[in-house]
């Protein structure tokens, strides 16, 4: 299941415009991740959830695998993700099973994960640490 497409519209419009202040910064639930419009080339940012894990990052795609940020980084096979105050550039996504994908979030964002039956997850090792605050 994904978060319903009219909730997804309020997010992006409003919602998001609220998240981007505290995204990516020390103590934030929400980080922000930084990909290259595949067709535009535009640089965008998006706040979304990820969790630190192994060598790199997970990501719940709680829209589906139909959003543009994703469809982006699958494109260019890459991203910069800022995370407690820190910046690193990631690679290669790979998709994880939902098991996998909920496990590596913490309480209480891996129950809520579960209640709401996001299934889509994937995940992007660290190339590089580019900078902290």
């Amino acid at each position: 299941m994904k978060i319903p497409n009219r909730i997804r519209y309020v997010n992006k419009k409003f919602t998001n415009r609220l998240m981007m202040k505290i995204a990516g910064k020390k103590l934030s639930p929400i980080v922000l991740i930084e990909h290259v419009g595949r067709c535009s080339g535009k640089v965008y940012q998006t706040p979304i959830m990820a969790s630190r894990h192994d060598d790199g990052f997970m990501f719940a795609l709680t829209y589906g695998k139909e959003v543009d940020w994703y469809k982006n980084i699958l494109a260019s096979q890459e991203a910069k993700l800022t995370f407690g105050g820190m910046s690193y550039q990631l690679i290669n996504p790979v998709n994880v099973s939902p098991k996998t994908g909920q496990d590596a979030f913490k309480p209480p964002k891996n129950s809520i994960l579960r209640v709401i039956g996001i299934e889509d997850f994937f995940f992007m090792k660290i190339n590089n640490t580019i900078s902290g605050d």
